[in-house]
């Protein structure tokens, strides 16, 4: 995987290119020090994946992926905050890895990178734009509530759940809080595999364990784990469309 570094500190790059000789598949093609650097690089090289450091001189790395014309590298942002992890979201990071880096951290960013590269043709799957692209099940998201971070595959969280301002997601035994809205999670979220159950929750259909009628022609779902949530009679016509054959 063609791979380019970008960070503004020279001991930075150097450390990382350093932790980055021990994975064969990585292959770093370039240093830049800077966005307009990065820029012309990544014309010319066209890098699989950038490591990309946040906060330098001038463009930040975020107004450098958003000034990329047409489709962009893979990321992994490395950076000292973890202030920026929300936003990093938005533009699909593969990781975020916070400085110093531990090097069991990078082996599973890398590791989800293969994920992203199958055997053979060192090619990426699919292209995505970064933007806009639709979350499924095999997408991973990071999620931070305030000193507790993950980085969680969508497929584990089986419920959406609004709080006001916020969606509390549900995954293992964890229920974070995260500053979002379910409306605009909603628009985010793959609508064949997530479902808008009602005006409070989406519900991941993978996790469907028990289908009941309930009051009002509306429907009441039992999630793996006992979860219980009631489909309105609004979306109950929808949810029978979705879910039949």
């Amino acid at each position: 995987m063609k791979t380019l570094i970008v960070d503004d500190e020279r001991l930075a790059r150097i450390e990382l290119r350093r932790l980055l000789q021990e994975f064969p598949k990585i292959e770093i093609v370039g240093e830049a020090a800077n966005a307009d650097e990065a820029l012309q690089l990544i014309e010319e090289l066209e890098p699989e994946l950038l490591f990309l450091d946040i906060q330098m001189p001038g463009r930040n790395g975020f107004e450098l992926l958003s000034a990329l014309k047409g489709s962009a590298p893979d990321v992994i942002f490395t950076t000292a905050f973890d202030e920026y992890a929300i936003k990093a979201f938005e533009y699909n990071a593969l990781d975020y890895l916070l400085k110093p880096i531990d090097t069991e951290r990078l082996k599973e960013a890398i590791s989800r990178i293969e994920e992203n590269f199958p055997a053979g043709d060192g090619q990426p799957k699919a292209e995505i734009n970064r933007t806009e692209k639709i979350l499924g099940q095999d997408d991973q998201v990071f999620v931070k509530d305030g000193d507790r971070c993950w980085f969680v595959k969508l497929s584990k969280v089986r419920l959406f759940e609004s709080m006001g301002n916020y969606v509390r997601l549900y995954f293992d035994d964890q229920k974070p809080l995260v500053l979002k809205s379910l409306n605009s999670l909603e628009e985010r979220l793959d609508q064949q595999a997530f479902f808008r159950a009602n005006r409070k929750h989406i519900i991941n259909l993978a996790w469907v364990d028990k289908i009941e009628p309930w009051f009002s022609g509306g429907l009441l779902v039992t999630l793996q784990g006992g979860d219980k949530i009631e489909i309105s009679r609004r979306q109950t016509i929808r949810f029978k469309e979705l879910t039949s054959l």
